[in-house]
């Protein structure tokens, strides 16, 4: 099975290094999309599947605490495993994105294995949940 993700930031250059993390993963990746702020994210999120998402929190237009909200709100959309990827270190911020259900929290800068471990992780616990 090959893995839908999409990456969410406003830096192309953070966009590219995830790309190139994701495929030294031994995931089998399918296709990786990609966005440069919430609003485009919901935007491919209505017309693709996507296994995962990593988001960035900082972004013009809608931000990643935004697009995460409104996919908590969405029965489907809120059951897509979010990794945020981020260099916000504010812990009420974090806390308040734990309590909207994103999975996990990767400080930027971040190395191509804390990518590739993060996206591992959550997809074997939404396999383990789903009973895969």
């Amino acid at each position: 099975m090959s893995y839908s993700i999409l990456v969410v930031d406003d830096s192309p250059l953070i966009r590219k290094m995830m790309r190139r993390s994701l495929g030294l993963s031994k995931l089998e990746v399918g296709t990786i999309h990609e966005a440069t702020n919430g609003k485009e994210a919901l935007a491919v999120l209505q017309r693709e599947w996507i296994d995962v998402v990593l988001a960035d929190i900082h972004m013009p237009v809608m931000s990643g605490t935004e697009l995460i909200e409104l996919m908590s709100r969405d029965e489907l959309l809120g059951k897509i495993p979010v990794v945020v990827v981020s260099a916000e270190r504010s812990e009420p911020a974090i806390a308040h994105l734990k309590d909207l259900g994103i999975c996990a929290h990767l400080m930027k800068p971040f190395t191509p294995e804390q990518v590739m471990l993060a996206v591992e992780g959550v997809l074997d616990e939404a396999a383990a949940r789903s009973g895969s």
